[in-house]
């Protein structure tokens, strides 16, 4: 946990909004009035694919718009590579490894999982300040994703899906929940819901792969949907541009544009390589933050949480991990760290640091597979794919290299020199420093930052949570997926019981 600085403060701006309720726009100071809109952009299942960044298949112009008029952070990570973890950070500031929802999805049975009282959520901060709150689709109609991995009242935090009931001068708080590398057939999503109409689509004979997966149609075909649901992102962010300037909102707005981690292939999401946690992460505030600015300095994607109250003008809580990237009180980050555990029946733990040019990963499970059986992925086509081509030998020994039935304890690549990250320098002599550095490093955070995950999760909790999963599965009819999840489940327990 940081040591957190003296923050600044609007003086009464809370006590004010609470004695005087609607007569806030009559009292309000000039400063109070510029008080920015802060909207939250946040993308499903998307590595760092836009053309911003880089990748010259897509036609991205909205994103690209933002990351050209704003600053763009070229080194951000998120702090877990799976949804429900992901965004129980983001939306409380701390790492979810430290407020006890590192394992995604809990709480979704009878056993809950609660928030320490003095922890509250970003926009519960926001509604105290006097801000409308409102966490809505592309349409500004619905209720979106939340997937938070404890306790909360949304009704108590959100004011609503649209800005309906939002006060004249109100200055708003907005989370815009996109589907981003969820969808598929994105065809049918272009026809029904994007005019004109079809944008130009990629092709799997486009694709070029990462060097870790095979060349092979079943892997091209699913990188070009992927690619083609990056366009259509890009359509949506243009709709929600347009309907801010519609509202007369945008032309004093914060936009935060983020994922919530990267593509869910098979060394993506879930894992702790570049292709599951580095994220696009641009800062769009004119006249607030420079054009054009490209920052490579570490950070996590928790920071938007400090960053969107500094902006706003709202104390940045003692307590909170996050760290403002703008502003007297910004103070980059020597090293980020990024955790995974539980995902769905599941159980892992793993940690990384990046630090410079090197990331240190850790294993805790190292005499497990990497691809423990998990049924969100092997219903994938691409999974039966992989290993499939594995079983008959027909990968190569990079591509082979998720497929080990161990792992190692240790992995340390030079981001540098291997961007795949594919050359283990652990067992080398020449890096016994850099590999005793880091690991240092991620020991001591482990300490600092109360990483809850070194403890085992409660059996209650697993099992409370996995009969709820298993139960709402079959009430969709997907009875199959659901008996492999009822496997993995048996699995894991006997593996439990062989580790002690």
């Amino acid at each position: 946990m940081n040591n957190r600085r003296d923050f600044l403060k609007f003086a009464g701006l809370c006590g004010v909004y609470g004695v005087l309720g609607n007569s806030l726009a009559l009292t309000k100071t000039p400063k109070e009035r510029t008080r920015p809109n802060i909207v939250w952009i946040i993308v499903e299942d998307t590595s760092c694919d836009f053309g911003y960044q880089g990748q010259k298949l897509v036609n991205t112009p909205n994103v690209d718009r933002l990351a050209r008029e704003g600053t763009v952070f070229s080194n951000a990570y998120v702090t877990a590579p799976v949804c429900s973890p992901c965004r129980s950070a983001m939306i409380t500031g701390m790492y979810q490894t430290a407020i006890g929802a590192h394992n995604h999805r809990s709480s979704r049975g009878t056993v809950k999982h609660t928030l320490p009282s003095h922890i509250k959520l970003i926009p519960e901060l926001f509604k105290q300040a006097g801000y409308y709150t409102c966490n809505t689709d592309q349409n500004f109609k619905r209720y979106s994703k939340t997937d938070y991995n404890f306790v909360f009242d949304n009704n108590s935090i959100y004011d609503k899906p649209d800005l309906s009931d939002r006060k004249p001068g109100q200055p708003v708080f907005v989370q815009i929940q996109l589907r981003g590398g969820k969808l598929r057939n994105v065809p049918k999503w272009y026809n029904n819901e994007v005019k004109p109409g079809l944008e130009k689509l990629v092709t799997a004979e486009q694709v070029t792969l990462p060097p870790y997966y095979p060349d092979d149609p079943v892997f091209r075909n699913d990188w070009a949907e992927y690619l083609n649901t990056v366009q259509y992102t890009d359509k949506e962010v243009g709709a929600v541009i347009e309907h801010l300037e519609k509202k007369k909102l945008l032309d004093n707005t914060v936009i935060i544009f983020i994922t919530d981690h990267g593509i869910s292939s098979a060394r993506g999401k879930q894992f702790l390589y570049d292709e599951g946690t580095k994220i696009p992460f641009i800062v769009w505030a004119p006249g607030r933050v420079k054009a054009g600015a490209v920052r490579d300095d570490l950070i996590a994607h928790i920071d938007m949480s400090a960053t969107s109250l500094y902006f706003a003008g709202i104390e940045i809580p003692e307590y909170m991990q996050s760290r403002p990237l703008f502003g007297p009180q910004a103070q980059r980050r020597d090293y980020v760290v990024s955790a995974r555990d539980r995902c769905d029946e599941t159980v892992d733990r793993i940690r990384s640091v990046v630090k410079g040019n090197f990331k240190y990963i850790r294993n805790f499970y190292p005499n497990r597979p990497y691809l423990q059986p998990c049924a969100y992925k092997d219903h994938k086509p691409f999974m039966a794919r992989l290993r499939q081509l594995y079983a008959q030998g027909k990968l190569n020994k990079v591509q082979s290299l998720h497929l080990a039935d161990t792992r190692p304890e240790e992995e340390l690549y030079d981001l540098s020199s291997d961007p795949w990250e594919i050359n283990n320098l652990a067992g080398k002599p020449q890096y016994r420093q850099k590999l005793r550095e880091m690991r240092c490093i991620l020991a001591n955070w482990i300490i600092e930052s109360d990483d809850k995950g070194r403890f085992p999760e409660p059996e209650a909790m697993y099992d409370s949570d996995m009969k709820a999963y298993i139960d709402g599965q079959m009430k969709r009819g997907n009875t199959e997926y659901a008996r492999m999840v009822q496997d993995n489940v048996k699995l894991m327990k006997e593996w439990k019981a062989k580790s002690k």
